[in-house]
């Protein structure tokens, strides 16, 4: 079969793929937002020291680190209707559970983080009159969000590499608008072909700026 690029004209990336493409970049920035939120609960509870924290927290984590991502967007999307009788769309229902799931990894990072935080300059915060929500707000979270921002941002590179998988519930990301171009043109091959180029594009451009972002922290250190 011989391949033919002459149809991908910018009409049909305006209207088909850029369309999808909004969506997977609100995703990738509303799931790396909650996920880093509620990933840094998660390691606080982790790190409390207290059993009735540091339990559901580690179930929590282990449990859906330990689960493929399309398999718990298939379980929300079509389990919690019937169990609830609440409908979402799959759009709505994407963003949640991409925030809950990555959670779970952001939660491993920022864990990694604060213990990376040396021990005398929490024990110096203790010896100023802090509690240990001031120690971490002042003290310890701000030192581990710069150590571990490199790592944040890798994540979310994969986050968004991982958005094309809302494909399997029709929601219309980036990889969909591609499909539907090549629907419309009939040029599946080339369509799909075009839409690697794009993630490959996104993604490296991205690890580029991490590792330039890496090089400079280092620096600081």
């Amino acid at each position: 079969m011989e391949l033919d690029f002459s149809f991908f004209t910018w009409a049909v990336v305006t209207n088909l793929v850029l369309k999808g493409m909004a969506f997977s970049v609100q995703l990738t920035l509303i799931a790396m937002s909650g996920g880093i939120a509620l990933g840094t609960v998660l390691a606080l509870m982790r790190l409390s020291g207290k059993k009735w924290l540091v339990g559901p927290a580690a179930a929590y984590v282990n449990t859906l680190r330990s689960i493929p991502l399309v398999m718990v967007i298939l379980w929300f999307f079509l389990l919690i209707p019937l169990i609830t009788g609440w409908h979402t769309g799959a759009e709505v229902s994407a963003i949640i559970t991409f925030t809950v799931f990555e959670a779970a990894y952001y939660a491993e990072i920022m864990r990694a983080g604060i213990q990376s935080v040396p021990k005398g300059q929490v024990n110096a915060g203790y010896a100023m009159g802090m509690t240990y929500g001031q120690v971490m707000q002042f003290v310890v979270l701000p030192q581990a969000f710069r150590n571990m921002l490199p790592v944040l941002l890798t994540q979310t590179i994969v986050l968004f590499q991982d958005t094309s998988l809302v494909y399997a519930i029709g929601a219309y990301d980036l990889l969909k608008g591609f499909e539907v171009a090549g629907k419309n043109f009939n040029r599946p091959v080339e369509t799909t072909l075009a839409a690697a180029v794009v993630y490959f594009v996104i993604c490296f451009s991205m690890s580029m700026l991490v590792r330039q972002l890496q090089k400079k922290i280092a620096i600081i250190r």
